[in-house]
């Protein structure tokens, strides 16, 4: 997008009545206001008590790192290391990966504009050092194309800390949030206890519904339900944690418009936005396109365009006012110990959110960004950042298939049309395999047992297990109500046995109120992310015989 293009959008609305009490009291840190003088020249600074640089025990930050074409960007394609190539590296001479090494110096002639330590590991604004900060804006202006013109970007320490100045300049005590009904639990536990009330919104095979929201938003009915109707939505539209949905181009205008039409602000958290696999294919049919597959030449501009253009868009896509929050991080991309990420908003909050990280976190640490700077801006480049993020979703997609394909072995599945919710998506439903000798299970036993969705985005597998026919746990007598049900009992044999999933409870959107009855239905995650082919495999023969086990006790 160029800046002629983005002069021509409208700028966005005045949102101030959406600041909570926090956010309208803060004023701009007494301290920091000064520092916006520094580093003008002849400026006599004898203002902050800032250590010297010189005593920074640190001449050089160096590291080394990786090829942008480390991995291939098609998934399935031989020849990427193996999440053990640690341990057989112990054993056998390794072979020696192709490498760059970075270095930040302390001082530069040009410290505004290069990367060095005396600035970045010096107490500094809380929107980070200008490199990254140019960086940032550009990213977010080529891959989300905001629908409005004075779109800010701002640094943060990564989703978590996003999510929690989102909540404290936007909301006070008593005020509510809507949710997707399986929810991310780490944005529920920064709401929670600041009295914030969770009212959460049926999800269907593509995302949130936007009947629902509307049915819940037009009937709301304040005295009933004990607080005001919801401001602020809390998403995540790409590879949805924990069911792993992708919310299309649609969907997301649809649920826009009513937040438009109720005056909500939507709270975008898209930490998988580039981990889009795409659709699961069966090992034959990938083995097929992987042999027909062309290569063909392109100019790197031309090659970020078109990796762009396989993305589902960002909320922000569709924003012409202003009324979208996004959360971003390097934690998928880079590190997640880095705890770097930034917001991309309509400027008065990404004002209020600087003005709560001046007196928090303040910027992520120097270390970090000088590292990501030098090697994002000074290294690679745009053009080399996505290479290495074509090389990433590759991986990921080949782990998605991975574990499919182990849990499609391992039990007797077909792949159906779905009805309902389901309705539009491409199910597997699974049976209980035949016993280890051959033996026939009885029909009335070849019940369907599993089913899921395979995802198109993220690091997750979310199975449904029906439990239906089974007669309902007696709850033991050193045994939480909370968990005397099949869902739980389910998970606690898995765990036992070997298997450490995660159950649906953990994920309700409204801890009180399940979204199904979890003794007949029960839910689980499954991560792909950083395990190997062979533990999946190992995984999926555990859940099939637990599952065998539990269902015919």
């Amino acid at each position: 997008m160029s800046t002629r293009d983005i002069e021509k959008l409208p700028k966005s609305l005045d949102f101030s009545h959406h600041l909570s009490d926090i956010a309208k009291a803060r004023a701009p840190s007494p301290l920091k206001t000064f520092y916006k003088y520094y580093g003008r020249p002849g400026l006599l600074a004898l203002a902050g008590g800032i250590p010297h640089p010189d005593y920074f025990p640190f001449a050089t930050l160096e590291a080394t790192t990786l090829a942008i074409d480390t991995y291939s960007d098609t998934p399935g394609e031989p020849g990427s290391p193996s999440p053990l190539s640690w341990l057989w590296n112990l054993f056998s001479p390794p072979v020696k990966p192709r490498t760059t090494r970075i270095t930040v110096p302390k001082y530069v002639s040009d410290p505004i504009n290069d990367v060095n330590l005396a600035t970045s590991l010096q107490y500094t604004m809380a929107r980070g050092i200008v490199p990254l900060q140019e960086f940032l804006q550009d990213y977010s202006a080529r891959f989300y194309k905001p629908g409005f013109s004075d779109f800010a970007t701002l640094v943060h320490t990564g989703n978590t800390d996003a999510w929690s100045r989102v909540i404290y300049n936007l909301l006070n005590p008593g005020d509510s949030l809507l949710v997707e009904e399986w929810t991310y639990p780490g944005a529920l536990s920064t709401a929670l206890p600041v009295g914030v009330h969770a009212v959460a919104v049926p999800l269907d095979s593509m995302g949130m519904r936007p009947d629902a929201l509307r049915e819940i938003l037009e009937n709301w009915d304040e005295t009933a339900r004990g607080f005001k109707r919801p401001r602020l939505l809390y998403t995540v539209p790409i590879g949805q944690n924990p069911s792993g949905l992708t919310t299309a181009e649609a969907r997301k205008r649809a649920i826009y418009e009513i937040c438009v039409e109720f005056d909500i602000i939507i709270g975008e958290d898209d930490p998988y936005f580039i981990l889009q696999e795409g659709e699961y294919e069966v090992p034959e049919v990938r083995v097929k396109r992987q042999k027909a597959l062309v290569s063909k030449k392109m100019t790197e501009e031309d090659e970020i365009e078109e990796f762009i253009g396989t993305l589902e868009p960002s909320y922000l896509r569709y924003d012409y006012q202003g009324r979208v929050i996004r959360c971003d991080t390097f934690s998928k991309t880079i590190a997640p110990g880095s705890r770097v990420g930034w917001f991309t908003c309509n400027p008065l909050f990404a004002e209020r959110f600087e003005r709560a990280g001046e007196v928090s976190t303040q910027a992520p640490s120097g270390f970090a960004q000088s590292m990501i700077t030098q090697l994002l801006v000074k290294t690679w480049g745009m053009g080399g950042y996505v290479r290495w993020l074509k090389g990433i979703r590759a991986e990921y997609t080949t782990r998605r298939d991975a574990l499919i394909d182990a849990i499609v072995h391992e039990m007797d599945v077909e792949l159906v049309r779905g009805e309902g919710i389901l309705e539009g998506a491409m199910v597997f439903q699974g049976t209980v395999k035949d016993d280890e000798k051959g033996r026939m299970v009885e029909k009335s036993r070849k019940k369907i047992r599993v089913s899921f969705v395979p995802p198109t985005s993220g690091m997750f597998v979310w199975l449904r297990v029906d439990f239906t026919g089974l007669l309902p746990p007696i709850r033991a007598p050193d045994e939480e109500e909370k968990d005397a049900n099949h869902e739980t009992r389910f998970w606690i044999k898995l765990a036992e046995s070997g298997l450490l999933i995660l159950p649906g409870w953990v994920f309700r959107g409204e801890k009180d109120h399940p979204p199904s009855n979890p003794n007949v239905y029960g839910h689980y995650r499954v991560s792909f992310s950083d395990s190997t082919s062979e533990n999946m495999t190992k995984a999926s023969k555990i859940f099939a015989k637990v599952l065998k086990e539990y269902c015919h006790q």
